[in-house]
């Protein structure tokens, strides 16, 4: 069954907007993405990249320096519109998946960040942590579970997710932040009453949360400061006791109470799929009554479902787009805001 109503066209997102670059073919196919129409704004994004690693260390990397002076100048004069459209825009990143535990990847999803700030986008970090969490429980040998795609949590689970996340994971990627030349704040749901949690399920999943509320105003201080705020998924309840919320909600109900313009979920897919086994049948944007469509035909499914359901709710209130996006395509958070491709699924209201 197709799904021409709902489904807006591919042009909006599938036309380059450059002219090809020629770069030596030992570079060429190191930037070779799964997406064919997608190399041209690989190449030059790699140059975007660099360019904050000339501010701060002053030399170009050997791939950039393959680019002519007039090609580097094309490439930032091209990316001007991207820019101006986002300038002091917020944008709340939901960072998980292979992104990050691979070194590479998440080393160049950190240098991203740090260039989207420094080119006066507002970022705003949420974080989940869910391989080192299995990591820890695996050697004080308590066994996960999950239920729904929710980790269930009981008192002693989740003290080791908030020793993790809070202490562990939160500030090692405020450390990244700081070391590639950004300013990053680590905070938890906790700090400053920023989310108040309420159990989910009514309770049958332990010390599982959802969101009750946010409070914005220390996330307000830190985004005018020009920092990059940095969340741990972990909240409390108005009684103080500890949650595990689920990242992909803690940064849709963020992004919503931000009103941020865009939020962006990087996942382990290429985005949402009309066929899983097929990378050709990726939907590039889709509005939410397609969305809803697809989920009713059973095309989303399983972990899926979670993800596009924090995508509606933030679009219901108010975020103007929400992308999930391959996180394992290096630049990801680049091409999905500086390109009109995208690097995975949009979605609009």
């Amino acid at each position: 069954m197709g799904y021409p109503q709902m489904l807006v066209p591919s042009s909006t997102r599938g036309s380059s907007l450059l002219h090809m670059l020629t770069l030596p073919s030992s570079q060429r196919n190191l930037l070779r993405s799964p997406y064919p129409s997608r190399i041209v704004s690989s190449r030059k994004l790699l140059y975007l990249c660099t360019a904050q690693a000339v501010a701060q260390n002053g030399h170009l990397s050997k791939a950039a320096g393959a680019l002519s002076p007039h090609s580097r100048v094309d490439v930032l004069s091209e990316a001007l519109p991207f820019i101006q459209r986002f300038h002091s825009k917020t944008v709340v990143v939901k960072y998980g998946g292979a992104a990050m535990t691979d070194e590479s990847l998440k080393d160049g999803v950190i240098k991203d960040l740090v260039l989207l700030s420094c080119v006066g986008l507002r970022p705003v970090f949420v974080h989940g942590g869910g391989p080192e969490i299995n990591q820890w429980l695996k050697k004080l040998g308590i066994q996960p579970r999950f239920e729904g795609g929710l980790r269930v949590t009981d008192e002693a689970t989740m003290e080791i997710v908030e020793m993790v996340l809070v202490g562990k994971v939160n500030k090692s990627l405020v450390s990244l932040i700081n070391k590639a030349g950004g300013i990053g704040v680590g905070l938890c749901g906790k700090d400053a009453r920023l989310i108040t949690a309420r159990p989910a399920r009514g309770g049958s999943l332990g010390f599982v949360g959802e969101v009750s509320a946010v409070d914005t105003s220390i996330l307000d201080s830190i985004i005018k400061s020009g920092a990059i705020p940095v969340i741990a998924s972990v909240a409390s309840d108005k009684e103080g006791q500890a949650y595990n919320i689920n990242a992909d909600t803690a940064a849709g109900e963020i992004a919503a109470s931000l009103g941020a313009e865009k939020l962006i979920l990087l996942t382990d897919v290429p985005g949402i799929m009309l066929d899983v086994n097929d990378s050709k049948s990726l939907v590039k944007e889709i509005d939410i009554k397609g969305i809803k469509k697809l989920i009713e035909d059973g095309k989303v499914s399983g972990g899926m479902i979670p993800k596009v359901e924090c995508c509606v709710r933030s679009l219901a209130q108010g975020v103007r787009t929400a992308s999930i996006v391959d996180g394992r395509l290096p630049h990801s958070l680049l091409l999905e805001i500086l390109t009109d491709e995208g690097a995975g699924t949009m979605i609009v209201g």
